[in-house]
């Protein structure tokens, strides 16, 4: 009896054993991809594997998905004059008309031109934009890293995109490059690397003239951390950085450089605009038009900065100096940009590389009127891929505009109206 009672009190313990083993190999299975996905400790593997993805992801786009040709022979025209010494803006020209941005594309895309014996291979040029978007989603993802107010999961949403992938790989648009830049700045920024910064903003606005809408948030960090005497030596840094790379055409045609090159009144054309397309055409090119946008943007502006006054007399302080958070320089930044947008005279296909990656982050930072975080994660969710939608349809209409202006307006008004954003530690959602 003795014998039978042990042997069930053994089977009885040996069956607790087997249910705490599964127990704890299903805890184990449930607990790596929570890490993974929602512990900052794993950001990096996550980063790893997102990254492996997109190499054999674009790969196969490049093999697969055939390129389209818009600007890119135009490009390579463009930069052959100057390669045959030509040093005039106004005859560097291409199928799509004169050349129309600063010194560095030409040099950038002077060397793509030696590399993809001249412009013909263009295999070559989608397989440098492929490491260029593997460089930029790594830079991002390393400004996301810096913050402490959202959760690792997100930088998913950077690889969620199939306009954004286009942008790169099937049409080898100069924005990319840009942008490129302007993120190692923001990325140098969080690591108070201010010259470097300096430095790498000027790089970008050289190539393209969009990254001006990031400059106010970017002029205002440095006039409060930094002061006015030291901002001013910045701000001269990135004049005289602009000055050598536009050397050879301001020593011989000076005018043409600065008429071409910053071309602050060009007039797009209707045919490709993503964000008016519910306007009618003579309103979209008026210059009525053009000057309300710029009011409502410099506006907006304002009241996202608040006491201008105050924060001007600051910069003269020596002795309050304000200290920023990587999250205020993340959000002053994007918002900066995004407000941009939000007013801008028209969006091309190829600009929405201007403001993808900030999306989840923006998104994150925005407060509605409930508090429930299953509706707010579900009305992130929506509002991101709506905004895909809209960036997808081809060409676009009156609907699809006005659903982009929507989700923009819900977007700026969630961060005008938010307040500090919770810890992603204690708020995961």
């Amino acid at each position: 009896m003795l014998k039978v009672n042990q042997h069930k009190k053994k089977k009885t313990t040996s069956s607790r054993d087997l249910e705490t083993r599964k127990t704890y190999k299903l805890q184990d299975i449930i607990r790596v991809p929570y890490q993974l996905l929602c512990d900052p400790n794993y950001f990096w593997y996550l980063t790893t594997i997102l990254l492996l993805g997109e190499l054999i992801l674009n790969t196969v786009i490049i093999h697969k998905v055939s390129y389209t040709e818009i600007d890119w022979v135009a490009y390579m025209q463009e930069v052959e004059g100057f390669i045959h010494g030509e040093r005039d803006y106004l005859k560097l020209k291409g199928d799509t008309g004169p050349l129309v941005y600063p010194a560095g594309f030409v040099y950038v895309y002077s060397i793509l031109y030696y590399l993809t014996d001249k412009g013909k291979n263009i295999r070559v040029a989608q397989y440098f934009f492929e490491g260029l978007y593997l460089v930029s989603q790594l830079i991002v993802c390393g400004i996301y890293h810096q913050s402490k107010k959202v959760p690792p999961y997100i930088i998913i949403l950077l690889s969620c995109s199939k306009r954004f992938h286009s942008i790169f790989v099937l049409r080898c648009f100069n924005d990319p490059v840009a942008m490129v830049f302007l993120f190692g700045c923001i990325l140098a920024m969080t690591y108070r690397r201010w010259t470097l910064s300096s430095v790498l903003f000027s790089l970008a606005l050289s190539i393209k003239m969009n990254v001006l809408l990031f400059f106010p948030a970017f002029g205002i960090i440095l006039w409060q951390v930094l002061g006015a005497y030291k901002t001013c030596l910045q701000l001269s840094l990135m004049v005289i950085i602009q000055g050598l790379l536009a050397y050879p055409f301001l020593s011989t045609f000076p005018a043409s450089y600065f008429q071409k090159a910053f071309e602050f009144n060009r007039v797009f054309d209707y045919t490709w605009t993503v964000n008016w397309r519910m306007m009618q055409e003579e309103t979209f090119v008026s210059s009525w038009f053009a000057n309300q946008l710029l009011f409502g943007h410099a506006l907006t502006l304002l009241m996202f900065i608040g006491g201008l006054i105050h924060v001007f007399k600051q910069g003269f302080s020596r002795h309050n100096r304000i200290s920023v958070s990587n999250d205020d320089i993340i959000l002053m930044m994007f918002t900066s940009n995004f407000i941009g947008i939000f007013f801008a005279r028209s969006l091309h296909y190829q600009f929405y590389s201007w403001y993808f990656q900030t999306l989840p982050y923006l998104l994150w930072q925005c407060t509605w009127t409930t508090t429930q975080n299953g509706f707010k994660l579900t009305s992130r969710m929506l509002i991101f891929f709506t905004i895909e939608g809209c960036w997808l349809t081809f060409p676009s209409t009156s609907n699809s505009s006005w659903t982009l202006a929507a989700c923009h307006l819900m977007i700026l008004l969630g961060v005008f109206g938010s307040s500090p954003a919770p810890n992603y530690k204690k708020h995961l959602l």
